[in-house]
């Protein structure tokens, strides 16, 4: 067979042929995507789900172009901004809370808890990030998806990073920055804290000068560890405040996707600080929130990027959870990172 050297008139006669056959596979590729993204922004319940049919098409998804909506990330934060508004409810602080208030529990409907004098002179004035929208956020959950993703760069090259339960931070896959990671109060399980705090300042150090959030109202049981943690770094470590959730914000953030068909005893704190994202940045990029035991190429991964705890079986549901962050990817109002991060897409900003 004779080898064709195509000339320039060789190119011009073929190239109608051609060109119409690469605009038909980017017209199909086009409607295959929109087709997808139609499909995603419709909620459909977890449990409904066929795993392997379903991560090929979001697979195949996550391949099409992203588009951002300028109009769905407003709508969600004024929607959220009307029903809960945490530019100033949420965290305990100074403004919106008095000496001898009562504060009533996020999980109980009769417990309350009366705001001491001494707790209120330690609270933060205001919300540190109040009054300024902030830019792109990365909301890193602990997935094993994380786990060599190679994400560490593109997660640092966020204005504001949000981390969970003391998660592990490393140059590679998740990497350093943080700008606030939740505690939970069992984590605090130190001995004579108040004489050895050093276990504890090792373990908090790593994040710099992050705020540490916790639950102090969740339950009855996380308050008094809360406080001891508050008490303890706060004359050592003024740098990294340790602030408390406002349970009246959860409460009525709980209201708010319950009302949009969300059924669980209490959200995950990834969702919770998602939500919160979606109403205080312009960009939210989520990271590591997958809650299958296999990836999208249906390789295993583990629950969490660093260790091998399973999920609790009663508390949250990570899949209902994911099925609307899917449809807010769909819809453009936050972007779901879900393959790994190349170096090439590291300064690819999804505007």
């Amino acid at each position: 067979m004779r080898e064709h050297s195509h000339t320039d008139e060789e190119h011009t006669g073929r190239s109608g042929f051609t060109g119409d056959r690469d605009g038909m596979t980017d017209t199909l590729q086009q409607l295959h995507c929109a087709k997808l993204r139609r499909k995603f922004s419709v909620i459909k319940p977890a449990k409904s789900i066929e795993l392997k049919s379903f991560t090929q098409e979001l697979s195949d998804f996550m391949n099409c172009p992203y588009k951002s909506n300028q109009t769905e990330r407003e709508l969600n934060r004024i929607r959220l901004q009307f029903c809960c508004n945490a530019t100033e409810s949420f965290i305990v602080t100074k403004r919106n809370t008095a000496v001898n208030q009562t504060i009533p529990y996020e999980t109980s409907t009769t417990k309350t808890y009366k705001m001491t004098a001494e707790l209120h002179s330690m609270l933060p004035e205001d919300i540190p990030w109040s009054g300024q929208r902030l830019d792109r956020c990365a909301v890193v959950g602990s997935g094993g998806i994380l786990k060599n993703s190679s994400c560490g760069r593109e997660i640092d090259s966020a204005d504001f990073v949000i981390r969970f339960n003391l998660a592990a931070v490393n140059d590679s896959d998740v990497g350093m920055k943080t700008d606030l990671i939740t505690v939970n109060p069992s984590q605090i399980r130190f001995k004579n804290l108040g004489t050895n705090p050093d276990p504890l300042l090792e373990k908090v150090s790593v994040y710099g000068n992050a705020s540490l959030i916790m639950p102090a109202f969740a339950y009855t049981f996380c308050t008094s560890q809360s406080i001891k943690t508050l008490k303890v770094l706060q004359p050592i470590r003024p740098q990294q405040p340790v602030v408390f959730f406002s349970p009246s914000y959860l409460r009525t953030l709980d209201r708010f996707w319950k009302g949009r068909g969300l059924r669980e005893v209490r959200l995950s704190t990834g969702f919770m600080l998602i939500s919160t994202a979606l109403e205080l940045c312009e960009h939210v990029h989520v990271y590591g929130f997958w809650p299958f035991s296999s990836d999208l190429q249906e390789r295993p991964v583990p629950y969490h990027y660093y260790d091998q705890l399973k999920p609790h079986r009663y508390m949250h549901k990570m899949p209902e959870e994911f099925v609307r962050l899917l449809q807010l990817h769909s819809q453009g109002a936050l972007t779901l990172h879900l393959q790994p991060c190349s170096s090439d897409t590291m300064n690819t900003e999804y505007l």
